[in-house]
């Protein structure tokens, strides 16, 4: 089986953070938190500053992609005044 990536500086047990999720959040510092499973990552926990942020930035990935597949589109003319 092959080894699995950790994408976190604090990880912490499923059992662990049962305890007291508040406080494992408030240990971590504003870091992202690993939640393991029997020594397997089983999910992350993020501030909700930066949940947000990554959000918005795959909103505006999603806005770019759309830009770059209309590039080649022919410009339509339209008139403020026909509406």
């Amino acid at each position: 089986m092959a080894m699995q990536r950790l994408e976190a500086s604090v990880a912490v047990s499923v059992s662990d953070l049962k305890k007291s999720p508040s406080a494992v959040m408030q240990d971590a510092a504003g870091e992202t938190v690993a939640v393991l499973n029997h020594n397997r990552v089983m999910a992350y926990m993020v501030p909700a500053a930066a949940y947000e942020a990554m959000m918005e930035r795959l909103d505006d990935l999603a806005l770019a992609d759309l830009v770059r597949s209309r590039a080649d589109e022919r410009p339509v003319r339209v008139s403020l005044d026909e509406l």
